[in-house]
């Protein structure tokens, strides 16, 4: 009797002779339904990343394949990518997002499928459809330092040019300017980070066809909505210089504490530091001590909420849109659609207001099945190269590069980490806090650097 309560209570991890079977449009050995098994009757695996994909998250998440060549197939479900790995008829090739590869010869059968871009400044949305399903989605968000780094490499650059002991002027050369398509470095960062994520997702997926939403505005419209005819050719300052036109706009006398007759210097009120630009709606005057106290804080924060309210919204974002989304579409040879149209069937369909919606709905998304967005950041590479000067010696603070780099994932007792920093000459791994660990004893699961998918 005891033996039978026990033969009872084990658990049957075999397949049911009775499961569903159907085919897919992969290969024989993924033509399968989306169950191998009965349904609480199979042991997850082991593996972590592809866990995070299962079903149990209630999400019709897909797991990428590339076939031996490299080349992506129509991707599987988590389950049957368990199976394949655990009968070694794939290895891993990625883990965030979790991406296989056949070990063997297999058919292939593929499905039309179109990937929705909705390109931005700061965030940018993607959507993956098919007829029935929506295979990956997310949303992107842009670094925000690019433009301060540029300032300290620029301020890093000229303090080593003045320790040269000759150098031939180079105030006339800057050909880069000249070249066609020439775009500021900030802008072209922004450019290449959309175009290595459509990259990535035609690496993953057999895309058929792209779509990007694009749009052109007019900026001055967008500040006066009254403008027409000539007064385009007549901006805000006409018949002025910046300096003599906000003294006269503020009565010349500090716009904080009014005092007069004192010398006045010209401040953001937004300041450049917090994303404030230099077009003059974000300037004022105001006297040094003013200044020096505000500081870094707007002039809201300074107590001076009637001043805020004269800078108006920065065209940043709009600038990004009339340059970069016309050379994206040609670049990697896409479609394009319009925000009208975008917003007019978010609408119909009554969907939130994202990025991945809206991406969704530019792919011509309606009714397919979706699945669970990523969130996806961007590390630095940090992988600068270290220069000798003419002397042999390395002009920089950085002597070597480390193995392990913020952000890297490492296992350490059994647990995967994100690594923090490193210390003691490379000796030891930080892990934030007061957690550390020898290097010797972690191992490296993944780098931490690039688009990270979430």
């Amino acid at each position: 009797m005891q033996n039978t309560q026990q033969k009872l209570g084990k658990r049957n991890t075999c397949t049911p002779f009775g499961a569903s079977q159907a085919k897919s449009s992969v290969a024989m050995s993924l033509n399968r339904e989306e169950t191998l098994g009965e349904h609480s009757l199979k042991t997850f695996s082991n593996n972590l990343d592809v866990n995070q994909q299962s079903g149990k998250t209630g999400q019709n998440l897909r797991v990428p394949v590339l076939n031996m060549r490299g080349k992506p197939m129509m991707p599987t479900t988590p389950t049957k990518a368990r199976h394949l790995l655990k009968q070694g008829k794939t290895k891993v090739v990625k883990r965030k997002p979790f991406v296989i590869q056949m070990t063997m010869a297999t058919g292939e059968t593929k499905q039309d499928i179109t990937l929705g871009i909705d390109s931005g400044y700061i965030n940018v949305g993607f959507s993956a459809v098919t007829e029935k399903k929506e295979l990956i989605s997310g949303e992107l968000t842009l670094r925000k330092d690019v433009s301060k780094k540029l300032d300290e490499r620029r301020m890093y650059r000229k303090n080593k040019r003045n320790k040269l002991w000759y150098r031939q002027p180079r105030f006339n050369n800057r050909v880069s300017t000249k070249k066609k398509g020439w775009l500021v470095p900030s802008l072209q960062y922004k450019l290449d980070t959309h175009i290595r994520l459509i990259e990535n997702m035609k690496k993953w997926f057999p895309i058929t066809n792209t779509i990007i939403e694009i749009a052109s505005f007019d900026t001055q419209k967008m500040q006066n909505p009254e403008i027409s005819g000539i007064e385009y050719q007549q901006g805000e300052l006409q018949g002025y210089e910046i300096r003599e036109y906000l003294l006269e706009k503020f009565g010349r006398k500090c716009a904080y504490c009014g005092k007069k007759d004192i010398p006045l210097e010209i401040e953001h009120i937004i300041p450049k530091s917090r994303g404030g630009s230099g077009r003059v709606d974000n300037l004022t005057i105001s006297c040094r001590g003013c200044n020096q106290k505000k500081d870094k804080q707007t002039a809201e924060e300074f107590g001076f909420p009637e001043i805020q309210k004269l800078a108006k919204e920065s065209l940043k974002s709009t600038a990004f849109m009339n340059v970069v989304r016309k050379i994206l579409a040609k670049q990697v040879n896409a479609e394009e659609t319009y925000g009208y149209i975008t917003k007019y069937n978010r609408i119909r369909l009554g969907l939130d207001k994202t990025h991945f919606n809206d991406a969704f709905i530019i792919a011509n998304g309606s009714k397919q099945i979706r699945c669970k967005p990523y969130d996806i950041t961007q590390s630095r590479r940090n992988n600068r190269c270290l220069q000798l000067n003419r002397k042999g010696f390395k002009p920089s603070i950085r002597r070597q590069r480390y193995k392990l780099q913020p952000n890297d994932l490492v296992r350490y007792n059994g647990k995967k980490q994100r690594v923090k920093g490193m210390f003691n000459y490379g000796k030891y791994v930080s892990f934030g806090g007061r957690e550390y660990a020898k290097i010797q004893d972690v191992e490296l699961v993944n780098y931490g650097k690039g688009l990270q998918f979430n």
